[in-house]
Protein backbone atom coordinates (compact mmCIF):
# COMPACT_ATOMS: atom_id res chain seq x y z
CA UNK A 1 0.00 0.00 0.00
CA UNK A 2 1.17 3.62 -0.84
CA UNK A 3 1.97 5.96 1.44
CA UNK A 4 -0.81 8.02 0.18
CA UNK A 5 -3.22 5.52 0.44
CA UNK A 6 -2.37 5.11 3.90
CA UNK A 7 -2.97 9.05 4.81
CA UNK A 8 -5.71 8.52 2.97
CA UNK A 9 -7.46 5.31 5.15
CA UNK A 10 -6.27 7.31 8.40
CA UNK A 11 -8.02 10.56 7.50
CA UNK A 12 -11.32 8.77 6.92
CA UNK A 13 -10.82 6.84 9.99
CA UNK A 14 -10.15 10.27 12.00
CA UNK A 15 -13.09 11.53 10.51
CA UNK A 16 -15.53 8.45 11.28
CA UNK A 17 -14.74 8.71 15.05
CA UNK A 18 -15.36 12.68 14.69
CA UNK A 19 -18.45 11.72 12.90
CA UNK A 20 -20.45 8.87 14.15
CA UNK A 21 -22.64 7.31 11.70
CA UNK A 22 -26.44 7.44 12.32
CA UNK A 23 -26.84 4.33 13.71
CA UNK A 24 -24.19 5.06 16.63
CA UNK A 25 -26.53 8.26 17.37
CA UNK A 26 -29.76 6.82 17.26
CA UNK A 27 -28.32 3.98 20.21
CA UNK A 28 -27.00 6.97 22.12
CA UNK A 29 -30.70 8.95 21.83
CA UNK A 30 -32.64 5.58 22.40
CA UNK A 31 -30.31 4.40 25.70
CA UNK A 32 -31.28 8.00 27.02
CA UNK A 33 -35.41 7.43 26.22
CA UNK A 34 -35.15 4.08 27.65
CA UNK A 35 -33.77 5.31 30.86
CA UNK A 36 -36.01 7.83 31.33
CA UNK A 37 -38.28 5.66 31.04
CA UNK A 38 -37.31 2.91 33.08
CA UNK A 39 -37.05 5.88 35.67
CA UNK A 40 -40.69 6.83 35.30
CA UNK A 41 -42.00 3.42 35.87
CA UNK A 42 -39.55 3.41 38.82
CA UNK A 43 -41.13 6.50 40.39
CA UNK A 44 -44.62 5.68 39.57
CA UNK A 45 -44.33 2.46 40.81
CA UNK A 46 -42.32 3.73 44.34
CA UNK A 47 -45.35 6.73 44.17
CA UNK A 48 -48.26 3.26 44.20
CA UNK A 49 -46.27 2.16 47.26
CA UNK A 50 -46.73 5.30 49.34
CA UNK A 51 -50.66 5.65 48.09
CA UNK A 52 -50.90 2.20 49.29
CA UNK A 53 -49.28 2.03 52.46
CA UNK A 54 -51.00 5.21 53.64
CA UNK A 55 -53.87 3.98 52.91
CA UNK A 56 -53.37 0.38 54.84
CA UNK A 57 -51.99 2.22 57.49
CA UNK A 58 -54.35 4.63 58.46
CA UNK A 59 -57.33 2.55 57.91
CA UNK A 60 -55.35 -0.45 60.03
CA UNK A 61 -54.80 2.07 62.75
CA UNK A 62 -58.77 3.46 62.90
CA UNK A 63 -59.90 -0.49 63.21
CA UNK A 64 -56.88 -0.96 65.77
CA UNK A 65 -58.39 1.76 67.83
CA UNK A 66 -62.11 1.03 67.62
CA UNK A 67 -61.73 -2.70 68.15
CA UNK A 68 -59.60 -1.57 71.43
CA UNK A 69 -62.63 0.29 73.05
CA UNK A 70 -60.65 3.06 74.13
CA UNK A 71 -63.49 5.38 73.87
CA UNK A 72 -64.19 3.18 77.25
CA UNK A 73 -60.68 3.36 78.77
CA UNK A 74 -59.55 5.70 81.65
CA UNK A 75 -56.47 8.36 80.98
CA UNK A 76 -54.20 6.26 82.71
CA UNK A 77 -54.39 3.59 79.85
CA UNK A 78 -55.06 5.35 76.74
CA UNK A 79 -51.18 6.62 76.40
CA UNK A 80 -49.64 3.33 77.09
CA UNK A 81 -48.96 0.88 74.12
CA UNK A 82 -47.08 3.47 71.97
CA UNK A 83 -43.76 1.49 71.83
CA UNK A 84 -45.47 -1.24 70.46
CA UNK A 85 -46.96 1.09 67.89
CA UNK A 86 -43.45 2.40 67.43
CA UNK A 87 -41.85 -1.09 66.98
CA UNK A 88 -44.91 -2.01 64.90
CA UNK A 89 -43.36 0.89 62.58
CA UNK A 90 -40.10 -1.05 61.97
CA UNK A 91 -40.59 -4.36 62.89
CA UNK A 92 -41.18 -6.38 59.59
CA UNK A 93 -38.41 -5.75 58.03
CA UNK A 94 -37.25 -9.08 57.86
CA UNK A 95 -39.66 -9.77 54.84
CA UNK A 96 -37.53 -7.26 52.72
CA UNK A 97 -34.41 -9.39 52.72
CA UNK A 98 -35.70 -12.27 50.30
CA UNK A 99 -36.07 -9.57 47.74
CA UNK A 100 -32.92 -9.10 48.30
CA UNK A 101 -31.94 -12.30 46.01
CA UNK A 102 -34.50 -10.87 43.72
CA UNK A 103 -32.18 -7.94 42.92
CA UNK A 104 -28.76 -8.71 42.23
CA UNK A 105 -26.17 -6.34 43.27
CA UNK A 106 -23.90 -4.68 40.50
CA UNK A 107 -20.36 -4.92 41.08
CA UNK A 108 -18.50 -2.62 42.43
CA UNK A 109 -16.81 0.40 40.48
CA UNK A 110 -12.84 0.65 40.61
CA UNK A 111 -12.90 3.97 41.49
CA UNK A 112 -14.89 2.89 44.46
CA UNK A 113 -13.29 4.28 47.88
CA UNK A 114 -11.71 1.67 50.40
CA UNK A 115 -14.31 -0.80 51.66
CA UNK A 116 -13.28 -0.12 55.61
CA UNK A 117 -13.75 3.06 55.74
CA UNK A 118 -17.58 2.96 53.23
CA UNK A 119 -18.49 0.36 55.40
CA UNK A 120 -17.99 2.49 59.05
CA UNK A 121 -19.37 5.49 57.68
CA UNK A 122 -22.34 3.40 56.44
CA UNK A 123 -22.83 1.76 59.86
CA UNK A 124 -22.47 5.31 61.27
CA UNK A 125 -25.51 6.47 59.26
CA UNK A 126 -27.69 3.66 59.14
CA UNK A 127 -27.65 3.56 63.55
CA UNK A 128 -28.13 7.46 63.45
CA UNK A 129 -30.95 7.17 60.53
CA UNK A 130 -32.24 3.93 62.55
CA UNK A 131 -32.28 6.10 66.20
CA UNK A 132 -33.81 9.29 64.74
CA UNK A 133 -36.46 6.53 62.99
CA UNK A 134 -37.30 5.31 66.00
CA UNK A 135 -37.16 8.40 67.90
CA UNK A 136 -40.15 9.67 65.01
CA UNK A 137 -42.00 6.33 65.26
CA UNK A 138 -42.30 6.89 69.50
CA UNK A 139 -43.06 10.86 69.26
CA UNK A 140 -45.65 9.99 66.26
CA UNK A 141 -47.45 7.57 67.85
CA UNK A 142 -47.93 9.44 71.50
CA UNK A 143 -49.23 12.42 68.74
CA UNK A 144 -51.53 10.90 67.40
CA UNK A 145 -53.57 9.99 70.91
CA UNK A 146 -52.46 13.04 73.21
CA UNK A 147 -52.91 15.33 69.98
CA UNK A 148 -57.04 16.75 68.39
CA UNK A 149 -57.16 16.48 65.24
CA UNK A 150 -57.13 20.41 64.24
CA UNK A 151 -53.58 20.84 66.08
CA UNK A 152 -52.29 17.65 64.75
CA UNK A 153 -52.59 18.21 61.22
CA UNK A 154 -51.54 22.24 61.47
CA UNK A 155 -48.37 20.88 63.17
CA UNK A 156 -48.05 17.87 60.86
CA UNK A 157 -48.52 20.26 57.72
CA UNK A 158 -45.14 22.09 58.66
CA UNK A 159 -43.16 18.95 58.11
CA UNK A 160 -43.02 19.89 54.63
CA UNK A 161 -41.59 23.43 55.21
CA UNK A 162 -38.95 21.85 57.47
CA UNK A 163 -38.07 19.18 54.14
CA UNK A 164 -37.72 21.66 52.11
CA UNK A 165 -35.22 24.21 54.34
CA UNK A 166 -33.09 20.40 55.40
CA UNK A 167 -32.65 19.58 52.30
CA UNK A 168 -31.80 23.09 50.37
CA UNK A 169 -28.87 23.13 53.64
CA UNK A 170 -28.11 19.30 53.42
CA UNK A 171 -28.28 18.43 50.17
CA UNK A 172 -28.26 21.51 48.52
CA UNK A 173 -31.42 21.44 46.52
CA UNK A 174 -32.29 23.51 43.94
CA UNK A 175 -36.05 24.78 43.91
CA UNK A 176 -37.87 26.10 40.62
CA UNK A 177 -41.10 27.79 40.47
CA UNK A 178 -42.60 24.53 39.72
CA UNK A 179 -41.55 22.72 43.04
CA UNK A 180 -43.10 25.97 45.07
CA UNK A 181 -46.08 25.67 43.99
CA UNK A 182 -46.18 22.20 44.43
CA UNK A 183 -45.30 22.46 47.78
CA UNK A 184 -47.52 25.68 48.50
CA UNK A 185 -50.34 23.63 47.24
CA UNK A 186 -49.63 20.68 49.03
CA UNK A 187 -49.67 22.40 52.39
CA UNK A 188 -52.97 23.66 51.66
CA UNK A 189 -54.58 20.27 50.50
CA UNK A 190 -53.44 18.82 53.63
CA UNK A 191 -54.90 20.58 56.32
CA UNK A 192 -57.87 20.72 54.61
CA UNK A 193 -58.03 16.75 53.19
CA UNK A 194 -55.80 14.97 56.30
CA UNK A 195 -58.01 11.92 57.39
CA UNK A 196 -60.11 11.33 60.68
CA UNK A 197 -58.50 9.36 63.58
CA UNK A 198 -60.33 7.53 66.05
CA UNK A 199 -57.42 7.37 68.41
CA UNK A 200 -57.46 11.17 69.26
CA UNK A 201 -58.28 12.34 72.89
CA UNK A 202 -61.67 13.72 73.96
CA UNK A 203 -61.75 17.53 74.98
CA UNK A 204 -61.18 16.55 78.65
CA UNK A 205 -58.30 14.95 78.00
CA UNK A 206 -56.20 16.85 75.76
CA UNK A 207 -53.04 18.48 77.27
CA UNK A 208 -52.03 21.20 74.98
CA UNK A 209 -48.86 21.81 75.37
CA UNK A 210 -47.76 18.17 75.88
CA UNK A 211 -49.38 17.65 71.99
CA UNK A 212 -47.63 20.35 70.45
CA UNK A 213 -44.58 19.47 71.27
CA UNK A 214 -44.69 15.97 70.72
CA UNK A 215 -46.54 16.64 67.23
CA UNK A 216 -43.82 19.36 66.23
CA UNK A 217 -40.94 17.10 67.45
CA UNK A 218 -42.16 14.08 65.35
CA UNK A 219 -42.28 16.36 62.29
CA UNK A 220 -38.63 17.63 62.50
CA UNK A 221 -37.65 14.05 63.12
CA UNK A 222 -39.32 13.24 59.91
CA UNK A 223 -38.22 15.53 57.73
CA UNK A 224 -34.77 15.62 59.11
CA UNK A 225 -34.52 11.34 58.14
CA UNK A 226 -35.67 12.00 54.53
CA UNK A 227 -32.84 14.51 53.86
CA UNK A 228 -30.04 12.51 55.96
CA UNK A 229 -31.41 9.19 53.58
CA UNK A 230 -31.60 11.20 50.41
CA UNK A 231 -27.35 12.28 51.78
CA UNK A 232 -26.39 8.48 52.40
CA UNK A 233 -27.52 7.62 48.80
CA UNK A 234 -25.81 10.81 47.28
CA UNK A 235 -22.89 10.52 49.19
CA UNK A 236 -22.41 6.92 50.19
CA UNK A 237 -24.03 4.61 47.84
CA UNK A 238 -23.95 6.72 44.22
CA UNK A 239 -20.94 8.89 44.53
CA UNK A 240 -18.84 6.11 45.45
CA UNK A 241 -19.85 3.99 43.62
CA UNK A 242 -20.17 1.12 45.68
CA UNK A 243 -23.35 -0.22 43.17
CA UNK A 244 -21.44 0.79 40.58
CA UNK A 245 -22.51 4.41 38.16
CA UNK A 246 -26.21 2.92 38.78
CA UNK A 247 -29.15 3.87 41.00
CA UNK A 248 -30.75 0.43 41.37
CA UNK A 249 -33.69 -0.35 43.96
CA UNK A 250 -31.10 -2.65 46.30
CA UNK A 251 -30.42 0.88 47.52
CA UNK A 252 -33.51 1.07 48.78
CA UNK A 253 -33.96 -2.65 50.22
CA UNK A 254 -30.54 -2.39 52.17
CA UNK A 255 -31.38 1.22 53.80
CA UNK A 256 -34.85 0.42 54.69
CA UNK A 257 -33.63 -3.15 55.92
CA UNK A 258 -30.66 -1.29 58.17
CA UNK A 259 -32.61 1.53 59.31
CA UNK A 260 -35.45 -0.47 60.56
CA UNK A 261 -33.24 -2.81 62.04
CA UNK A 262 -31.70 -0.19 64.51
CA UNK A 263 -35.07 1.27 64.60
CA UNK A 264 -36.79 -1.91 65.93
CA UNK A 265 -34.17 -3.19 68.38
CA UNK A 266 -34.64 0.70 70.13
CA UNK A 267 -38.14 0.43 70.11
CA UNK A 268 -37.52 -3.22 71.81
CA UNK A 269 -35.53 -2.01 74.49
CA UNK A 270 -38.18 0.97 75.44
CA UNK A 271 -40.70 -1.89 74.92
CA UNK A 272 -39.67 -3.74 77.79
CA UNK A 273 -37.96 -0.86 79.83
CA UNK A 274 -41.16 0.73 79.81
CA UNK A 275 -43.39 -1.91 81.18
CA UNK A 276 -45.19 -1.80 78.47
CA UNK A 277 -44.56 -5.34 77.28
CA UNK A 278 -47.01 -6.27 80.58
CA UNK A 279 -49.93 -4.76 78.79
CA UNK A 280 -50.12 -6.74 75.38
CA UNK A 281 -52.15 -9.40 77.07
CA UNK A 282 -54.98 -7.11 78.22
CA UNK A 283 -54.88 -5.45 75.31
CA UNK A 284 -55.26 -8.64 73.44
CA UNK A 285 -58.65 -9.53 75.60
CA UNK A 286 -60.08 -6.61 75.44
CA UNK A 287 -59.94 -6.19 71.52
CA UNK A 288 -63.82 -7.05 70.59
CA UNK A 289 -63.06 -8.64 67.94
CA UNK A 290 -60.94 -11.14 69.46
CA UNK A 291 -57.19 -12.61 70.30
CA UNK A 292 -56.81 -13.78 66.35
CA UNK A 293 -57.85 -10.42 64.91
CA UNK A 294 -55.78 -8.58 67.54
CA UNK A 295 -52.73 -10.26 66.27
CA UNK A 296 -53.69 -9.96 62.79
CA UNK A 297 -54.20 -6.04 63.05
CA UNK A 298 -50.86 -5.86 64.33
CA UNK A 299 -49.45 -7.88 61.69
CA UNK A 300 -51.46 -6.42 59.02
CA UNK A 301 -49.95 -2.21 60.36
CA UNK A 302 -46.57 -3.71 60.30
CA UNK A 303 -46.61 -5.27 56.89
CA UNK A 304 -47.91 -1.88 55.54
CA UNK A 305 -45.69 0.44 57.38
CA UNK A 306 -43.09 -1.46 55.19
CA UNK A 307 -44.90 -0.86 51.91
CA UNK A 308 -45.16 2.36 52.91
CA UNK A 309 -41.39 2.90 53.95
CA UNK A 310 -39.99 1.13 50.80
CA UNK A 311 -42.12 3.83 48.36
CA UNK A 312 -41.54 7.03 50.29
CA UNK A 313 -37.38 5.59 50.28
CA UNK A 314 -37.45 4.70 46.59
CA UNK A 315 -38.91 8.66 46.23
CA UNK A 316 -35.73 10.11 47.75
CA UNK A 317 -33.56 7.83 45.77
CA UNK A 318 -35.11 8.21 42.20
CA UNK A 319 -35.99 12.07 43.16
CA UNK A 320 -35.58 14.17 46.46
CA UNK A 321 -36.93 13.91 49.74
CA UNK A 322 -39.00 16.96 49.20
CA UNK A 323 -40.66 14.81 46.46
CA UNK A 324 -41.12 11.92 48.96
CA UNK A 325 -42.80 14.20 51.20
CA UNK A 326 -44.87 16.33 48.87
CA UNK A 327 -46.39 12.62 47.87
CA UNK A 328 -46.81 11.26 51.24
CA UNK A 329 -48.61 14.23 51.96
CA UNK A 330 -50.59 14.08 48.84
CA UNK A 331 -52.15 11.07 49.81
CA UNK A 332 -54.32 12.33 52.43
CA UNK A 333 -57.55 13.43 50.81
CA UNK A 334 -57.46 10.18 49.08
CA UNK A 335 -56.54 8.62 52.52
CA UNK A 336 -59.34 10.32 53.95
CA UNK A 337 -62.25 9.18 50.97
CA UNK A 338 -61.06 5.45 52.21
CA UNK A 339 -61.84 6.43 55.74
CA UNK A 340 -64.53 8.15 55.65
CA UNK A 341 -66.26 5.03 53.77
CA UNK A 342 -64.96 1.99 55.65
CA UNK A 343 -65.58 3.81 59.19
CA UNK A 344 -68.47 5.70 60.41
CA UNK A 345 -67.43 8.29 62.44
CA UNK A 346 -70.47 10.79 63.94
CA UNK A 347 -68.78 13.55 62.95
CA UNK A 348 -66.35 12.97 59.76
CA UNK A 349 -67.95 13.16 56.33
CA UNK A 350 -66.16 13.66 52.94
CA UNK A 351 -67.09 17.63 53.07
CA UNK A 352 -66.09 19.97 50.27
CA UNK A 353 -62.83 21.20 51.51
CA UNK A 354 -61.94 17.62 51.14
CA UNK A 355 -63.38 17.39 47.44
CA UNK A 356 -61.29 20.44 46.91
CA UNK A 357 -58.01 18.77 48.45
CA UNK A 358 -58.68 16.15 46.22
CA UNK A 359 -58.59 18.27 42.69
CA UNK A 360 -55.77 20.18 44.20
CA UNK A 361 -53.81 16.90 44.77
CA UNK A 362 -53.66 16.46 41.20
CA UNK A 363 -52.39 20.09 40.48
CA UNK A 364 -50.13 19.96 43.52
CA UNK A 365 -48.14 16.51 41.97
CA UNK A 366 -48.54 17.89 38.07
CA UNK A 367 -46.88 20.90 38.76
CA UNK A 368 -44.00 18.78 40.52
CA UNK A 369 -44.54 16.26 37.74
CA UNK A 370 -44.08 19.10 35.40
CA UNK A 371 -40.68 20.26 36.67
CA UNK A 372 -39.03 16.42 36.55
CA UNK A 373 -40.62 16.27 33.04
CA UNK A 374 -38.43 19.72 31.83
CA UNK A 375 -35.01 18.20 33.81
CA UNK A 376 -35.69 15.63 31.89
CA UNK A 377 -36.37 17.09 28.28
CA UNK A 378 -33.36 19.28 29.16
CA UNK A 379 -31.13 16.35 29.31
CA UNK A 380 -32.51 14.94 26.04
CA UNK A 381 -31.80 18.83 24.17
CA UNK A 382 -28.23 18.88 26.01
CA UNK A 383 -27.78 14.96 24.06
CA UNK A 384 -29.42 16.24 20.81
CA UNK A 385 -26.79 19.06 20.99
CA UNK A 386 -23.64 16.93 21.62
CA UNK A 387 -24.57 14.82 19.26
CA UNK A 388 -24.73 17.80 16.31
CA UNK A 389 -21.76 19.44 17.53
Amino acid sequence: MSEASKQTTRNEESEHVQNPEPDQILSQTRLLILRQRKWWISVSLCLFLVLLGDSLVMLLLNFFYVQDKREESDEDRQYKGTWLQALIQNAAFPILIPLLFIFPSPKPHQETNSPRFLSFRLFFLYLSLGVLVAAHSKLFALGKLYANFGIFTLISATQLIFTAIFTAIINRFKFNRWIIISIILTIVLYVFGDPEFVGQPDEDEESHSIQAWLTFAATVAFSLSLCLIQLGFEKLLVKTKRYGNKKVFRMVLEMQICVSFVASLVCLVGLFASGDFKELKGDSKRFKKGETYYVLSLIGLALSWQVWAVGLIGLVLYVSGVFADVVHMCTSPLVALFVVLAFDFMDDEFTWFRIGALIGTALALGSYFYSLHKKNKKEMVELNQRENS
